[in-house]
């Protein structure tokens, strides 16, 4: 059991749809007016001060609201090998990229996220609040190994497109209309060697000096815009796209 915080992240989860279920809600008075048409009559309701939340939460951005749920359910990661867009983050370590990266793939239109058991954020309540609830309708997979599944994702058919500075092919050159895995690594320091070697081909986004990188949640998010573009022109073709 875990609190999720922020009104936004509330809403959504109460909104239905969400991975878990709400097992009890604590608000301040505002707060619950807020978000009262959406609690269920069977939740249970405490009435709590902004005071007492920033004592059991142990940060002050929950906007007077929490709501207790079950532990965040990952997926078995060879499920999303059935999807045909899918993100895959190598040790981004802060909440903040990964909730970020997460909100862009559901707004794209990818089918799940994987992360690294170890040397990665989870699905913690910052990472649920920095992706505005919606971490609660992404799947994400935990995988032991990064370069081993996506060996095994192209063995399923797809094409990985690792993001790289220094790549000299650069994302509007690609074709990523087929079934496609991005991979994104931690800010400054890229994917890992490994990591790399394990893509079919490595993106660079073009950038003006001095700038050398970009967050890696607005990264991802120009590679999936750019791959949810060329699907639908492939759509409105009659070319729903292929693997390799």
């Amino acid at each position: 059991m875990e609190w999720l915080y922020g009104r936004n992240v509330v809403k959504t989860v109460l909104g239905g749809g969400a991975r878990r279920r709400p097992h009890r809600l604590a608000a301040t008075l505002a707060a619950l007016d807020a978000v009262a048409e959406l609690v269920p009559d069977d939740l249970p309701v405490d009435t709590v001060s902004a005071r007492q939340l920033d004592g059991l939460l142990g940060t002050r951005e929950h906007q007077g609201v929490a709501l207790s749920v079950d532990s965040y359910p990952y997926v078995d990661p060879r499920e999303l090998l059935e999807r045909s867009l899918l993100v895959v983050l190598d040790e981004v370590t802060d909440p903040h990229n990964l909730g970020a990266a997460a909100r862009s793939a559901l707004a794209a239109g990818a089918g799940g996220l994987v992360v690294p058991k170890h040397r990665s954020a989870h699905v913690t309540p910052a990472a649920v609040k920095a992706s505005a609830g919606m971490l609660e309708h992404l799947p994400v997979g935990r995988v032991t190994n990064v370069a081993a599944f996506l060996r095994q994702a192209r063995e399923a058919g797809f094409w990985v497109y690792g993001a790289a500075a220094d790549a000299a092919v650069t994302y509007l050159e690609a074709d990523l209309a087929g079934r496609v895995v991005l991979v994104a690594g931690a800010e400054g320091r890229g994917l890992r060697p490994l990591v790399a070697r394990s893509c079919d081909v490595l993106l660079a986004i073009p950038m003006a000096p001095p700038v050398e990188s970009l967050n890696v949640g607005v990264a991802l998010a120009l590679l999936l815009y750019e791959a949810r573009r060329q699907r639908e022109a492939a759509a409105s073709h009659g070319d729903t796209g292929g693997g390799r």
